[in-house]
């Protein structure tokens, strides 16, 4: 079963020297990999507008992985935080060396795996939120009623978790020769550009498929209503937000990579001992114009996870094969992460 706040807020609670044995067991775990060379003394490492990121939100801004890299004898490691609006954007750093660490939807995870033949794979998932699809459009009830005067903003178009999922929603709904339909009026902009395109409400883009808090901002805005929600496609929750690298980083780094997992799992912890206090952190830190308040409530939302678990990954690997997007079809989850997460119970 995927684990929601209510029930992560006991499961999480655990102490300081929980974390300590999570972080050696990690590095034990991955020490049969690595070589006698010094690992690396800077982490860049990706993230994206939304509450989704919220943990590592929490992590940078308590520098949580330079407390585990030190515990590790990693010294004074330099931690890099980069924020790209879209998946796309991300991948492409991974690929060209810039970054070490991706965060970003399973689509893009699994189009990096195939491309570079199992060289990228996933190392935790970060959490799954439900995204929301708007529209000001007063015509538009269901899918079947947006037309060529619409424009649907998606973070990257066909391989982002909203565009996958906008193809997974119209071929339930409608049957497969529905599934392209609406390619022609999906574009491609980043949430906080797409949220201001549509409650302006003098932009072509007058939908945006969402993801919080930007939906939630969409929301109050008179005129903007819900057209799909994400959690009806896949029946509850499903991790949207996955990190993932290449293995020569993770075969060369194991300290470096057990440093981080236990950081997210202290900002997991956090979360869902005092959401108010991760709300704060993390609207100080991303100046957005939310109350606590809101972004508690929208942490404590119904199909909100954070988790390190994957949860829901091979009904986009399945999707995306079907589809022709990925000519492999992985057999499990576990062949496109990471072992360091391969004892937890991922879908």
């Amino acid at each position: 079963m995927l684990i929601q706040y209510n029930r992560s807020k006991i499961a999480f609670q655990r102490g300081s020297a929980w974390l300590a044995s999570l972080v050696a067991g990690i590095a034990v775990a991955l020490a049969f990999c690595t070589t006698a060379q010094a690992e690396t003394s800077e982490l860049r490492i990706t993230k994206q507008p939304s509450i989704i990121y919220l943990p590592l939100v929490v992590m940078e801004q308590n520098k949580l992985v330079e407390k585990y890299a030190k515990a590790q004898g990693l010294g004074d490691l330099k931690v890099q935080w980069i924020t790209f609006n879209s998946g796309g954007a991300a991948t492409d750093a991974l690929l060209s060396g810039s970054v070490d660490l991706v965060t970003s939807g399973v689509s893009n995870l699994l189009l990096l795996w195939e491309r570079t033949k199992g060289e990228v794979n996933g190392v935790t998932s970060v959490g799954g939120l439900p995204m929301l699809l708007v529209t000001r459009d007063p015509n538009v009830k269901t899918l079947k009623d947006f037309n060529d005067k619409d424009k649907i903003a998606v973070p990257t178009i066909k391989v982002s978790s909203q565009a996958m999922v906008l193809k997974m929603a119209l071929e339930k709904m409608y049957g497969p020769a529905a599934r392209d339909s609406l390619d022609a009026v999906t574009i491609q902009l980043g949430h906080p550009d797409a949220m201001l395109a549509v409650v302006g409400g003098s932009s072509e883009v007058n939908s945006h498929f969402s993801a919080p808090p930007y939906q939630a901002q969409e929301l109050k805005t008179p005129g903007v209503h819900l057209v799909l929600d994400s959690s009806d496609v896949f029946g509850g929750p499903a991790s949207n937000a996955v990190v993932f690298g290449m293995k020569k980083f993770y075969v060369a780094n194991p300290k470096t990579i057990a440093s981080f997992m236990a950081a997210l799992e202290e900002a997991n912890t956090l979360i869902a001992k005092d959401p108010a206090a991760a709300a704060k952190i993390y609207l100080d830190a991303t100046k957005e114009k939310f109350t606590v308040d809101e972004i508690v409530a929208m942490i404590k939302a119904p199909n909100v996870v954070y988790s390190t678990t994957p949860h829901a990954t091979m009904v986009f690997a399945d999707f995306m094969f079907k589809t022709g997007l990925i000519k492999v079809k992985p057999a499990s989850w576990k062949e496109f992460f990471f072992p360091v997460v391969h004892n937890l119970p991922g879908t």
